[in-house]
């Protein structure tokens, strides 16, 4: 519903050639703020599913092979492979390929603009494939960190933005689905790989385990990136990396307050879960299935959550979802330590757990097309990859920080609360965004409806109609037009009342 009103608003309704005698109107029309669109309006379909197929893919080896780290960092542990590395250095490992992925994000959106989708995509692979195959003859701690850390981020930040932007090209009213068939490619590949990687290490050894997947990684990876096909001439987009106008809005930086405090939460629970279960008793191996079911959990929730975002709102169900993972942690997870069989309790935890805190990865693009628009989408994303990168890099060494020390009992409660808190602060964020966004479409709306009365009255007196809303003339008062627009929106009064107005954003 939202992705039309944006579609509307960025192509001229007479863009199209003209023929015969032309109006200076015409020399207007073409100036290269808006320029005609070859096909602006989404197949919802066809090809787009095999891009879907495509990001699925990628998605699983990129953030899917990520998210198996945990079984890296249990043997690195336990094992002392690296002398003299700390677990705190471990834990850094984890938070710096994802924050590495995204500190490249505006270097990846600038080769797109200037090489195309298909090079990008080309150069994650060339990276993370040379990481793994990299670690795999890593002996000291600073080769780990730059194989694993460094050179892993940067393929994984190639692959993921040149690939996220991609769904929303290509679907309309399927968009959130999509988006969330791609995204459950991670917790497939977390899953898989999680199992994968642990068996290969205790048949094979460390060694082996990089290089099976680094070959993994290379056959899939470029298979998908040959295959997957973008729409950036049809759609106009503007791949900006630094777009600094974005900036001066507030709903954007709401929209990046929720990208922060969800990056905190979902860093610390997808690292330091399988961590809490070895805390309070369970067996090396139970935690591991704790990190498993949380990949499962992602992998079944995230489709789920794209339709029934298709159909409430992107926005609406980003926000209760958000809200409702912070609920989670303190209704399902601080109480574990408390029963007598915690195994039963955290796997049903991880499970609806899972499904909920990726719930930002399964609804960021559509939420950021909804508030942006297609065409300022990539310059979004690029500004909000940028963003995240302090929260993923410190996420979890802030975990490891204010775990309670000197004690046997409620080792984790402080990280416990610091998630849940996280959790309920984004999605707070995100719902005075909503509050702006209903307001928006009624502005809209309103506009719709003066410009059609305008045009039956210019029929009915045969005068040309110069008048905007509030008798204004477009030409002239455009600036204090769009003040008055924005007073109306952010008005304290208007947007508590938007934000609790039920409405399918």
């Amino acid at each position: 519903m939202g992705e039309d009103m944006h579609v509307n608003a960025t192509v001229p309704e007479k863009s199209r050639p003209r023929h015969g005698n032309e109006s200076e109107e015409t020399d207007v029309e073409q100036t290269p703020s808006a320029l005609p669109k070859l096909d602006d309006v989404p197949p919802d379909g066809g090809y787009g599913w095999v891009c879907v197929a495509c990001c699925f893919f990628i998605n699983a080896h990129t953030w899917g092979i990520n998210s198996s780290y945990g079984v890296f960092l249990s043997y690195y542990l336990n094992n002392d492979y690296f002398p003299n590395t700390s677990a705190l250095t471990y834990a850094f490992i984890g938070g710096l390929s994802i924050s590495q992925a995204m500190l490249v994000a505006p270097l990846a959106t600038r080769i797109i603009h200037l090489f195309g989708t298909r090079t990008c995509l080309h150069l994650g692979v060339f990276f993370e494939t040379l990481s793994l195959i990299g670690a795999s003859f890593c002996k000291v701690k600073y080769q780990i960190i730059l194989a694993q850390g460094f050179c892993f981020g940067w393929g994984m930040g190639f692959l993921f933005v040149g690939s996220v932007g991609i769904m929303a090209q290509w679907f309309t009213k399927k968009r959130s689905l999509a988006n969330a068939i791609a995204a459950a490619g991670s917790g497939c590949g977390g899953l898989m790989y999680s199992l994968v990687t642990q068996r290969v290490i205790d048949k094979n050894g460390l060694p082996w385990a990089f290089r099976v997947l680094g070959i993994c990684v290379f056959a899939v990876n470029l298979t998908a990136a040959n295959l997957i096909r973008d729409r950036n001439k049809q759609t106009g987009s503007r791949h900006k990396s630094f777009d600094l106008s974005l900036l001066r809005k507030p709903e954007f930086l709401l929209l990046q307050g929720w990208s922060w405090f969800s990056m905190f939460g979902y860093t610390i629970l997808l690292f330091s879960l399988p961590a809490y279960g070895r805390s309070i008793g369970l067996s090396a191996q139970q935690s591991s299935v704790l990190g498993a079911v949380l990949n499962a959990g992602q992998m079944v929730g995230r489709p789920f959550i794209g339709l029934s975002s298709d159909r409430w709102g992107r926005i609406n169900l980003a926000t209760c979802l958000t809200l409702l993972c912070g609920i989670l942690c303190f209704a399902l997870w601080i109480p574990a330590e408390t029963v007598s069989s915690p195994m039963g309790l955290l796997c049903f935890f991880a499970v609806v757990g899972g499904a909920t805190a990726g719930v930002y990865w399964a609804t960021i693009a559509p939420v950021a097309a909804e508030v942006l628009g297609l065409q300022d989408l990539p310059a979004g994303l690029s500004w909000t990859w940028l963003l995240i990168v302090p929260p993923t890099t410190t996420a979890e060494a802030i975990a490891l920080e204010l775990r309670r020390k000197d004690t046997t009992s409620w080792i984790y409660l402080p990280p416990q609360l610091f998630t849940a808190f996280m959790y309920i602060g984004g999605a707070v964020c995100l719902w005075v965004v909503r509050g702006w966004k209903v307001g928006d479409m009624q502005w809209q709306a309103k506009v719709a409806r003066e410009r059609e009365h305008r045009e039956q009255r210019a029929v009915l007196d045969e005068k040309p109609p110069g008048r905007t809303v509030e008798g204004s003339s477009p030409e002239v008062d455009e600036v204090e037009m769009s003040k008055f627009r924005a007073g109306q929106i952010w008005g304290p009064t208007n947007l508590l009342r938007n934000m609790t107005r039920w409405k399918v954003v």
